[in-house]
């Protein structure tokens, strides 16, 4: 039986220490994180790459209808709104195969939305002009999409965390194999999951290999909306439209506003 110990470190992670990761071994590795990328992602997902020196895209696992990689929300007058990419997607398509649907006019919809919903908000021309040209393009790949969008908040919000795909890396099928091979290929001992993925990892497997498994502890903010009392678990769209520049901060929870 894998005996775990749990404490907080001072990033506000769960560290979960097993008996064969020596504490002694002072070494510094590099904390991985590992997620399918989603489209418009929210806080959460930014707060997981924020806390990782290492964020690998997993792009090359089975596409999951109603999920978020093809949606998310968006706070509007009426309460949140789903902006969702629509797709061409045939069973069991991995995601970096699913081709999306162009003949729904879906860009030019979902600019509307931003402009309708976002326009009033105090940082809303410091960002529109990425999204008009994101919306004009004719995508393909939804991972091609999702990617460009990370890649953009990732660079306004000015992290430091290398991207890495997993379709780059040779791996395991198995989802615990797969997230341990990961680890290995970037030679880290340390693995940053999500706060539930105990509920499908197999944490023998990670002991076994002498991997550090971390839960994420994602404190949500709080800070000024359009539209009346504070909705949570937006796009980080939200958050940037409305904060700018401080956005990273509120993320990091160091104010709010």
């Amino acid at each position: 039986m894998l005996r775990l110990k749990k404490k907080k470190n001072n990033k506000g992670l769960i560290v979960t220490h097993n008996k064969n990761y020596p504490p002694e071994n002072t070494e510094k590795k590099m904390l991985i994180a590992i997620h399918q990328p989603q489209y418009l992602p929210w806080l959460g997902y930014l707060d997981k790459i924020d806390k990782a020196d290492v964020f690998v895209i997993l792009d090359n696992v089975q596409f999951k209808k109603n999920e978020w990689q093809n949606r998310n929300r968006i706070k509007t007058a009426q309460g949140c709104q789903w902006i969702t990419v629509p797709v061409l997607y045939r069973f069991p398509e991995k995601i970096n195969e699913v081709m999306i649907n162009n003949k729904a006019h879906w860009g030019r919809k979902h600019l509307q939305a931003l402009i309708t919903n976002y326009s009033k908000s105090p940082c809303y021309d410091k960002y529109i002009s990425f999204f008009e040209n994101i919306f004009s393009r004719n995508w393909e790949r939804l991972v091609d999409i999702n990617v460009e969008i990370i890649k953009f908040l990732i660079t306004t919000l000015d992290l430091k965390t290398r991207l890495v795909m997993a379709s780059d890396l040779e791996l395991r099928e198995g989802p615990t194999e797969r997230l341990i091979d990961i680890c290995k290929a970037l030679e880290s001992n340390k693995y940053l999951a999500g706060k539930d993925g105990n509920k499908y990892m197999n944490l023998e497997l990670f002991d076994q290999e002498g991997i550090e498994v971390i839960f994420q502890d994602f404190k949500h903010p709080v800070y000024n909306q359009l539209f009346g009392d504070f909705e949570p678990y937006m796009s980080a769209i939200d958050l940037l439209f409305n904060c700018g520049d401080d956005s990273l901060e509120i993320l990091r929870g160091q104010t709010n506003t």
